[in-house]
This record gives C-alpha cells, sequence and structure tokens, in this order.
C-alpha cells in the first residue's frame, strides 16, 4: 500500500499536540477506522483508538468520524496525541483554580497563571500543578469525569512556571482539536512583554532564528540563525520604554517554541531580566559600584523571577468561530520592578 506518514512533532514547541497524518491509497478497500489506524499508530490499541475518536482527536478529510466509519482511497486521516508522556496521570488536587479564571464556558477555559505554577506534570513535579488544579475543579462541575482523559486535550499549549500570564485550556476533544489547529497554522494572537537587559537600538524589529536543544545542556534551548538545528522560530519585539540600562517590551510570536522569546532575545543580546537560566541574575548592563549593585539586588527581591508576562490572547471560539480577545494586567511583581526603574532613571535625570 502507497501510504504517506507525516509527523509534525512540536517538542520543543509551546504546543502540546503531537499531528500524525495518513494519507490512504487510491485503492484502499472500505475498512473500519478503527482497525485501520491499529495498524499505523505505534503503541495503539483498539480501545485508545476509540477514545480518540470519541474525543474528536481523529479528522477524516477535515470530519470528525465515528468508529465504524469506513475509510476508503484518496482521503486524509488526521490523528491529534499529546506528545509529553509524563502528563498520562492526573491526580485531582483542591486548589483556588476559579480565582485564576478569566473565562470559562463548556469548550474552553482562559487562565491568568500566577509566575512559580507549574502547568502540568513532570519530571520533579508531579503534584501541585495547574492541571491537577484543573481536574480538581472539573471534577466538582462533572463528578463522573475521567481525569485521565484530560491530558489528551486540556492543555493545547503551555507557558513556563516562572512566566506569568495567560493560558488557554480546551475541556473536550472537538474544542481541543480546533484551537490546535489554530497554534498550527499561527492564528493565534498572543503578546508577552518582557523586560530585557540593555537599551535595544531599534524600536522594533523581528528575530528569525531557529530555536532548538543546547547541544551540551539540554535543560537549556539554543538559538540557530544558520537553521541547521532545531525548529523554525519567528519573534516580533516592540519598544516600550527605555530606561538606559533595561528596556520593557512588547514581543508577539509567530511561533510557539519553548523558551523563544528567552533565546531570541538573548540571541540578539538583550537577555531577560532575572532569567536566571540564560544568565539574566547578574548585571549586565551598567556599573558594578556597590549603589547600583544594591538597587539591582533589589530588583531581583522584587522579581524573583525572568521578567516575562502572556498579557494578550486572541483565538476563534471552536463552537461559535466568535474572535475572543483577552488581556492580564501586568502582576504585582513586574510592576513594582518596572517602576523601580522608572524611578530610578527619573532620579538620575534629575
Amino acid at each position: 500500500m502507497d501510504e504517506e506518514i507525516e509527523i509534525l512533532n512540536n517538542q520543543s514547541s509551546e504546543e502540546l499536540y503531537e499531528r500524525q497524518v495518513i494519507k490512504t491509497d487510491k485503492g484502499q478497500e472500505p475498512y473500519r477506522i478503527d482497525k485501520f489506524l491499529m495498524n499505523r499508530v505505534e503503541g495503539a490499541t483498539r480501545n485508545k483508538i476509540q477514545q480518540a475518536i470519541e474525543a474528536g482527536m481523529v479528522t477524516v478529510d477535515g470530519h470528525t468520524v465515528k468508529s465504524n466509519f469506513k475509510v476508503k482511497g484518496n482521503q486524509e486521516i488526521i490523528v491529534f496525541t499529546t506528545n509529553h508522556p509524563d502528563t498520562s496521570e492526573v491526580v485531582p488536587e483542591q486548589m483556588d483554580i476559579q480565582n485564576l479564571l478569566m473565562y470559562e464556558d463548556d469548550a474552553l477555559m482562559v487562565i491568568n497563571k500566577p509566575a512559580g505554577m507549574v502547568v502540568h506534570p513532570g519530571s520533579g513535579n508531579y503534584s501541585g500543578t495547574l492541571l491537577n488544579g484543573v481536574a480538581w475543579y472539573l471534577k466538582q462541575q462533572i463528578p463522573t469525569l475521567d481525569e485521565s482523559i484530560l491530558p489528551r486535550f486540556g492543555l493545547v499549549h503551555r507557558i513556563d512556571k516562572n512566566t506569568s500570564g495567560l493560558l488557554l485550556m480546551a475541556k473536550d476533544g472537538k474544542a481541543a482539536i480546533h484551537l490546535s489547529k489554530q497554534f498550527f497554522h499561527h492564528t493565534i494572537q498572543r503578546k508577552y512583554i518582557a523586560l530585557v537587559w540593555g537599551d535595544i537600538e531599534q524600536d522594533e524589529g523581528t528575530i528569525a532564528a531557529h530555536v532548538g536543544r543546547n547541544q551540551r545542556f539540554r535543560k537549556l534551548f539554543e538559538a540557530y540563525p544558520e537553521g541547521e538545528h532545531g525548529k523554525d522560530a519567528v519573534t516580533h519585539y516592540k519598544v516600550l520604554e527605555r530606561f538606559n540600562y533595561v528596556t520593557l517590551v512588547e514581543c508577539i510570536l509567530e511561533t510557539g517554541r519553548t523558551h523563544q522569546i528567552r533565546v531570541h532575545m538573548k540571541h540578539i543580546g538583550h537577555t531577560l531580566f532575572n532569567d536566571s537560566h540564560y544568565g539574566g541574575d547578574k548585571i549586565l548592563k551598567g556599573t558594578i559600584f556597590s549603589k547600583y549593585k544594591q538597587f539591582v539586588d533589589n530588583c531581583f527581591e522584587v522579581c524573583p523571577r525572568q521578567a516575562l508576562h502572556a498579557k494578550t490572547l486572541g483565538f476563534k471560539h471552536p463552537q461559535t468561530e466568535e474572535d475572543l480577545f483577552f488581556e492580564a494586567p501586568l502582576p504585582p511583581d513586574l510592576k513594582q520592578v518596572i517602576d523601580k526603574w522608572r524611578g530610578y532613571v527619573k532620579n538620575r535625570i534629575d
């Protein structure tokens, strides 16, 4: 059988879905889709395939189907699966999720995540994550909900533990597929606010450099401008305010690679303020004299994490196709450190 399989693997990406595309041969005889996929999806059982179909995570020529649907020739089958194995089990834990909600309906949730909260269970963080709290929250709404299905469609993207701001979650499989497609096609609108070291020369610009894992230190990511490694990544930036030694910028993502803004800004010589992973927790611009050093140390204490906030999120509603837009105000720590730099510059001028 002549069959093409394409894997769009986003393991170095904020998006949490993997898409497997199967194009059937023109001579394909009618065959039940659940049985057909058992032979073509690695590690799949008929039960898992049927659950995925029921959750709306399998489409044929762009349409969801039932398990008894019969595939034919010249059809395109897309199977969505989570690419994060650590999220295979989620234990519900009581948390005050409601206070983090900016919006909720039957299809989705928009959450304003605080800095310091891990999004999903993983190595070293099997409890206390946002997803643990969401599982508990949804169980209160639907007592019969099987929380083990949450990882299969709940998260359609993620933000770092120490990044604050907006996060989008689907509440059913069909919504997840719709939202995931928007991420795949780069139609999701996202703006971030970042405080970075140095005085950026241009008022606005675009950074285009692949982002991939560092070849020596696997927990870090690196920019690869020649594109010989990693995945394509594009970040647009605009200067909002200058403080001589640091700059407040707005970043718009075209792509959603892990640590993209942090890596891209470091790549152009403007590491995020207090980003300990990438060296921003040291004085990178300015003097090392005691008064200035004390001021910077005080700023680090006020904002003890990378100064990055996911401020806006825009997308089409998966059921109504309505354009939705949300904006999360700057959290107190980021607002305070910006005010401190503003005051510092003003006092020096005066």
